[in-house]
């Protein structure tokens, strides 16, 4: 059985990470889901995640205003390592970082060094891409490694401290969320129009970050 992390990208609960759930997964705003989120555009159960001959399946459980994978409303998905949930107002990553590299890795090995492709919703889609997977990816692979080495909060922040240091994350989150938001999508074909590789580096470090504001805020260590 395959365990599911998902981690919180934007949202009320931005910056939680669930780790190594096992399916069937339900995610909504009531309690008694897997996954309960704090957000009135979130059904009281919106979406439900489970496995079937080996593979992952999203199913949207009638919900309220729906869900989107990668930019893309659906009913019911396959769901790949690295796909983005979007729900009400949150986001969530679909992997932890070794499954979303592994995933990077057989793309590049299927494709073969220099093939042009693309990180879709759907990988019989990938060869009608023209982004490049390759370049790049060995550096790129190691920049996911060195994120989660990224030194920890400084300890005993005076209050004044922790609202600076804050504004700090928050200015960089926002930054990487413009980078993200200007993602060009085509309803015809799901694809991202940035190369794969970058694309989620970008949203491993923008998930680190987000982790970083969630733990600065925590009234308990002020």
């Amino acid at each position: 059985m395959v365990l599911v992390t998902l981690r919180v990208l934007q949202g009320a609960d931005r910056g939680r990470v669930f780790p190594d759930l096992r399916p069937p997964i339900t995610i909504g705003r009531e309690e008694g889901n897997s996954i309960q989120l704090n957000d009135e555009r979130v059904s009281r159960c919106h979406l439900k995640i489970q496995e079937d001959n080996e593979r992952l399946v999203l199913t949207d459980l009638d919900s309220t205003n729906g869900t989107k994978i990668n930019g893309q409303d659906c009913q019911l998905r396959l769901l790949r390592f690295g796909d983005i949930i979007a729900v009400g107002r949150s986001v969530l990553l679909f992997g932890n970082r070794e499954q979303i590299a592994d995933r990077l890795q057989e793309l590049s090995a299927s494709r073969g060094e220099g093939f042009n492709s693309a990180f879709t919703a759907e990988d019989s889609d990938i060869a009608d891409q023209d982004l490049d997977l390759s370049t790049g990816l060995s550096s790129s692979l190691g920049l996911l490694g060195k994120i989660e080495s990224i030194p920890g909060l400084p300890e005993r922040l005076s209050p004044s401290q922790a609202a600076q240091f804050s504004e700090i994350l928050e200015h960089l989150h926002a930054g990487l969320q413009f980078v993200i938001d200007g993602v060009e999508t085509d309803p015809q074909k799901p694809e991202i129009v940035v190369p794969p590789a970058t694309w989620q580096v970008l949203l491993q470090l923008q998930g680190r970050l987000s982790e970083l504001i969630r733990s600065i805020a925590d009234p308990d260590k002020i």
